[in-house]
């Protein structure tokens, strides 16, 4: 069955207009009577086959009692849920829920993740990312345990048994975030995750030198009804990348790193090694 034509923008849109209608309590029915839609034209606007004007979506929101903040957000997606690719500039610092990001994580049906200086946000201990965070320059000191708690809560899209690839390069577990307490306890993790059948670690050498995942980390998504994006974020923005060169030429990189990453079992090996010498750390 060929791929229904969908964007991260359409997903977005889609799902809080899902939120906004079951919020209400009320049938499909009852909510197209109040607005003088029938079911079938609500059901295309619900799916993302469109079907409805702009002022006709506000209408629909003011029926749900959406919020001033969450109907604006939808109203000017509206419009747009046909593009591919979207850069959303968040100012000084992200939001402390990445919405976009979640949502496309709870839709994955496998994720590939590449990650060059840092154990990837997925796997990592709430005191590592405490710790990580609060050496940002930007994160508000007043957010930062709502931004642990955020950051844990993306992490159960793992918990749900997407396949998940992790690619590290060996010198991410190498920084000891915290010191050595707080660095033996994420590789613990990190062997703990391991384990699990949905999951494989793969370790980038350091010995290998130069590799084709020098420009930074990014993360591959691909789904059972959608076109596959990535994702790449920065300081203060996130890129959803969905053209289909553009994406080739991220599997390519995923490729390339395969072939020069370690054995799952070598892998594995590695961190071990680490996490005994971080325990040796630790005693001293």
């Amino acid at each position: 069955m060929p791929k229904r034509i969908s964007t991260a923008r359409g997903r977005e849109f889609g799902a809080g207009l899902r939120a906004a209608i079951k919020g209400t309590g009320l049938t499909s029915r009852a909510l197209a009577d109040i607005t003088g839609w029938d079911e079938a034209k609500l059901s295309n606007v619900v799916n993302g086959r469109g079907g409805a004007t702009q002022v006709e979506i506000a209408a629909l929101l003011g029926a749900c009692r959406v919020k001033s903040t969450e109907a604006s957000h939808l109203l000017a997606l509206y419009p747009e849920t046909h593009i591919r690719g979207w850069w959303q500039q968040h100012g000084m610092y992200a939001p402390v829920q990445a919405r976009t990001i979640a949502e496309n994580l709870r839709l994955a049906k496998a994720l590939t993740s590449w990650h060059t200086h840092m154990v990837p946000p997925l796997l990592q201990t709430a005191d590592y990312i405490r710790e990580a965070l609060r050496a940002s320059s930007t994160t508000p000191a007043d957010e930062l345990q709502e931004r642990v708690m955020a950051q844990l809560g993306m992490q159960e899209s793992l918990r749900r048994g997407v396949r998940c690839t992790f690619l590290i390069h060996e010198l991410a577990l190498h920084l000891p975030v915290a010191g050595a307490e707080v660095h033996t306890g994420q590789l613990l993790h990190l062997l703990h995750m391991a384990s699990r059948p949905n999951i494989t670690i793969r370790i980038v050498p350091t010995a290998h030198g130069a590799h084709a995942g020098l420009t930074g980390p990014f993360t591959h998504l691909t789904f059972a009804k959608h076109e596959p994006l990535v994702i790449t974020e920065t300081e203060n923005s996130t890129l959803f990348t969905e053209a289909a060169d553009a994406v080739k030429g991220y599997e390519e990189v995923v490729r390339a790193l395969g072939e020069i990453s370690l054995s799952e079992a070598d892998s594995t090996e590695l961190v071990l090694h680490l996490c005994d010498a971080s325990r040796d750390a630790e005693r001293q």
